[in-house]
């Protein structure tokens, strides 16, 4: 289950995710027995988060146009938590591949609307002790057996991070039962811009040393509590810094700064920013922004 027992404190992690060289595993350069030592040490790691973290496929059901509505379910211990699709700088970012599945056209996911956690002045947005992720399935060929196989590499935090490299499989059954658990996650989604009665959302873009500074200001009614509003291009090789959310009125202003991974210059698609925001409320979907 465990593939990667290189263990981060989550000030590492921050560090990591800012691009910063001090944080960079060390090279090892010590003698055979140091090394030795290290490895002992890396198993002991391994052996002792061996059951931090479990996941599974629950089946779900077929729908009505063929389609199959399945869920990846991720249990943790006590005090332990994951992340959201878009972790801020003191998480990790989870990826989750298909390869090896059978009879899939396509894969969606419904990330649940995920909490915000502040520990030592710094921010992550994920899950704690379980979350359930629903799948919505397309099969290549309408009728026949469908096999989910994925990968999930994800990090796993307490006082400490954990990468972890889970794998899954299941088969879809063509006559499933509707599942509770994956319907309330269904549910358990950020409301989307019209359901929030958001009005009119722009986006303007300034050129930095590094990248572009977007300010986005969004017309929309308070979320509750101490918004935080997340930006995603769905570009992943664009990094993206923790912004800054400020609110007057029904005027919301998120600002953020972006660079290439490979430090060259990009355009940005205004149509593909995603902004969420998450407040005490609700959380809210918005698709898309004028300039």
């Amino acid at each position: 289950m465990f593939q990667n027992s290189r263990v981060f404190s989550p000030t590492c992690v921050l560090a990591l995710n800012r691009l910063c060289p001090i944080c960079e595993p060390m090279k090892t350069t010590a003698l055979t027995t140091a090394l030795a030592l290290t490895l002992m040490i890396s198993a002991v790691q391994a052996q002792s988060f061996d059951r931090v973290v479990q996941a599974e496929v629950l089946p779900g059901w077929r729908n009505d146009d063929g389609s199959h509505t399945a869920a990846l379910r991720i249990t943790l211990n006590p005090g332990w938590k994951t992340y959201w699709r878009a972790p801020g700088d003191a998480g990790i970012p989870p990826r989750i591949t298909w390869r090896g599945s059978r009879n899939i056209e396509a894969v969606d996911l419904d990330w649940p609307t995920p909490e915000v956690f502040d520990q030592n002045g710094m921010r992550s947005i994920g899950y704690s002790e379980e979350v359930i992720i629903p799948v919505h399935v397309a099969p290549q060929t309408q009728g026949k057996p469908v096999t989910v196989k994925a990968q999930l590499e994800i990090g796993v935090c307490r006082d400490i991070c954990v990468p972890q490299t889970i794998k899954v499989k299941a088969e879809l059954p063509p006559q499933g039962a509707r599942d509770a658990r994956i319907a309330t996650a269904i549910v358990d989604q950020p409301l989307s811009a019209q359901d929030a009665h958001v009005g009119a959302v722009t986006c303007k873009v300034d050129p930095t040393k590094d990248g572009l500074r977007l300010t986005a200001t969004v017309n929309m009614p308070h979320a509750g509590g101490t918004e935080v509003a997340v930006i995603e291009t769905g570009d992943p090789q664009i990094w993206v810094a923790e912004g800054t959310t400020t609110r007057r009125g029904n005027t919301l202003v998120a600002q953020t700064e972006m660079m290439h991974v490979d430090e060259v210059p990009f355009m940005l698609d205004r149509s593909a920013i995603r902004i969420t925001v998450l407040g005490s409320k609700h959380a809210v979907d918005i698709r898309g922004c004028s300039g």
